[in-house]
């Protein structure tokens, strides 16, 4: 009756129209522009690009009805996706199988990570009206520095030219859900702006084995974004962006004569609160024709974390992050041979401060204010020619907390008269250990470690990709092979069996390969599939939380006046390795998580120029399945909303 009831829903289902009005839904996905992938600012076409990218556009958002932001991630290549319990929950992205910290999270080009955690909890992440996500797989730090060994992750709000006008959208559904978004966007002249705001509600759905309390959040993300151009060789760009969660949170049971000791419970009072500020200002100038570009930003990230159980306020924690950069780009060549040299300098401050209450402990956690400052020096070479290209990237890290660092990267790529393209690249990659990785406390259960060393990665990738109906299929595979150096990891020395950080003395391996396929045989028809194959080891030993096998397969049919969509979306995620607490040692039990396939599916359907209703099930066999151990998953849910848009 239930599934009859979610038919019955998208039967009456409409369609958004997509929000980056400039986006031709016929146009050939690998004639798509990334910006992420140079230091230089300017776009490439993945199909010239020489390195393994992703780009979700705002039509595809659209077209998968994206509320949050992690969920989409599910359909890249090499991502896999942890949520501990429901919508707001922490959620942790890992990238070809390094670890969550591992992936540098960008907003609008701003560094996101809490400097705390030493990395971004996508699950704070709400989607906008119009944005679009970039995604860059591979050894990033000679680009980006610390945070980039597995990956880059660019969320983009879209411009006031990109897409203009007013639009606002309200739904609703299973788990007490109501969500709303509201975007303002135009341009005049020498100035454009773009003003958008989500607000996400959900009273949720059990999260612990057999328990009964509904576990729900409050989330809310707002941007603005301005750009003025007041001559055509300079520009000024301004972002502010505010995110807020309130979510409930449950935690496993702590008494060890408890038969459910490990597990996770219902627990009353738990929740947490997640507030974050972000910032950037930035100056372009261009010379020589626009050969020749130089910008200047500043960016800030204020971030303020904190927990509650039913006793009150039990952790907490503040960070900032603030940043200058100066690049300079120059491009130079002929249209057979191009050439483009950057170079950058960024220079870094993390702070955080520990807001916990105290616990009278002589080993409480310290309360002051620590910093780390950054200087990094960038140089990159990229060249074009002919079905060539390629190019180089170095970059020279000073840092007063730890070892300077020399991080590389060489890429390339060919193609074929048979529209046959060949790529490779070899890079290698730092990340720093994080504050709570250096100085986190919890008595009795977790000491920090201030001698620990930064993890050192490096890798290289082999892949082809094959075009046939002049671009309306596409398919590719990647040989990915990385080897991790130092891996942070959790130990538990005798005689207290404490649990505390510390730098493996083997080396960690992962490798596998990524399959693509994308089909456009008609207008309206829309596929496209990824499988993810992945070995992720430490001497010999499955790396947890990463699954072995990971598929997607998104299709999309428009009607003929493209007036209706449907899109089928179906998801699987293979046996997981996770870690159990359940012995009163803490030392953990390895456990394993059985695989799972999701299925979804929606409709959108435009009533008018300005008016659209739609509707989407998700989990439509109402699948069981844990990602995380112990944390139960939602079943079937049904939502449905309108739209109007000016």
């Amino acid at each position: 009756m239930l599934k009859t009831r979610f038919v019955s829903l998208l039967a009456i289902a409409a369609a958004t129209p997509a929000f980056a009005q400039s986006e031709d839904p016929a146009s050939d996905p690998q004639d798509t522009i990334i910006v992420t992938a140079s230091r230089s600012g300017e776009g490439t076409e993945l199909k010239d690009l020489p390195a393994s990218a992703t780009v979700i556009t705002a039509q595809q958002l659209d077209q998968r009805q994206t509320r949050i932001v992690s969920d989409v991630l599910r359909d890249v290549p090499g991502v896999s996706v942890s949520r501990i319990g429901a919508i707001g929950g922490q959620t942790q992205i890992r990238i070809r199988g390094s670890e969550s910290n591992h992936v540098l999270v960008l907003i609008d080009g701003i560094e996101a990570a809490d400097p705390y955690y030493g990395e971004y909890d996508l699950g704070t992440l709400i989607a906008d009206p119009a944005a679009r996500v970039e995604v860059l797989r591979g050894q990033q730090s000679s680009l980006y520095g610390s945070d980039a060994i597995g990956g880059v992750i660019n969320y983009i709000t879209l411009s006031g030219r990109e897409a203009p006008g007013y639009s606002a959208r309200v739904e609703g559904g299973s788990f007490g859900t109501l969500g709303t978004a509201a975007r303002a966007a135009g341009a005049s002249g020498d100035f454009d702006y773009a003003v958008s705001g989500s607000w996400y509600h959900t009273k949720g759905y059990p999260t612990a084995r057999g328990g009964s309390r509904d576990v729900g959040s409050d989330n809310v993300g707002a941007t603005t974004k301005l750009n003025w151009t007041p001559a055509e060789n300079f520009k000024l760009s301004g972002v502010l962006r505010y995110s807020y969660t309130d979510a409930e949170a449950n935690d496993s049971d702590a008494n060890p004569a408890s038969p459910s000791f490990g597990y996770t419970i219902d627990s009353p009072g738990t929740y947490f609160t997640n507030e974050a500020f972000y910032g950037l200002l930035s100056a372009e100038l261009t010379a020589l024709d626009g050969r020749w570009t130089n910008t200047l930003s500043g960016q800030f990230s204020d971030t303020t974390r904190k927990g509650y159980n039913a006793f009150g306020m039990n952790y907490g924690d503040k960070g900032q992050r603030y940043k200058g950069s100066f690049v300079s780009s120059f491009r130079f060549g002929t249209d057979a041979v191009s050439h483009r040299l950057t170079g950058a300098v960024d220079w870094e401050r993390e702070q955080f401060q520990n807001i916990a209450p105290s616990t009278g402990s002589p080993y409480d956690a310290f309360r002051g204010r620590r910093d780390t400052d950054n200087l990094g020096l960038v140089g990159q070479y990229e060249l074009t020619a002919g079905g060539f290209t390629g190019g180089a990237s170095i970059r020279y890290d000073d840092n007063n907390r730890f070892a300077d660092t020399t991080t590389w990267r060489v890429q390339a790529g060919y193609r074929l008269p048979t529209n046959t393209r060949v790529h490779a690249a070899y890079g290698t990659g730092v990340k720093n250990p994080g504050y709570y990785e250096l100085y986190g406390y919890s008595s009795g259960t977790y000491i920090g470690n201030p001698n620990l060393k930064p993890e050192k990665s490096q890798g290289w990738e082999i892949g082809v990709d094959q075009s046939f109906w002049d671009g309306k299929a596409v398919l590719g595979a990647t040989y990915f092979d990385s080897k991790l150096k130092d891996e942070i990891y959790t130990s538990y020395p005798a005689p207290n069996f404490t649990a505390t950080p510390a730098n493996r003395a083997t080396d960690s391996r992962q490798h596998g390969v990524e399959v693509t396929a994308s089909l456009r045989p008609v207008r309206q028809v829309q596929v496209e599939a990824v499988y993810t194959h992945l070995d992720a080891t430490e001497d010999g030993t499955i790396e947890v939380r990463r699954p072995g096998d990971i598929a997607s397969f998104n299709a999309t049919v428009f009607s003929k006046d493209e007036r209706f969509s449907t899109t089928l979306t179906v998801r699987y995620n293979g046996r997981i390795d996770d870690v159990a607490y359940t012995d009163p040692s803490y030392v953990p039990v390895r456990v394993s998580l059985k695989p799972f396939t999701l299925v979804n599916l929606n409709a959108q359907y435009k009533l008018s120029e300005r008016f659209s209703v739609f509707g989407r099930v998700e989990n439509l066999f109402d699948v069981k399945y844990e990602e995380v151990f112990s944390f139960a998953s939602p079943g079937a849910a049904a939502y449905g909303g309108v739209r109007v848009a000016f």
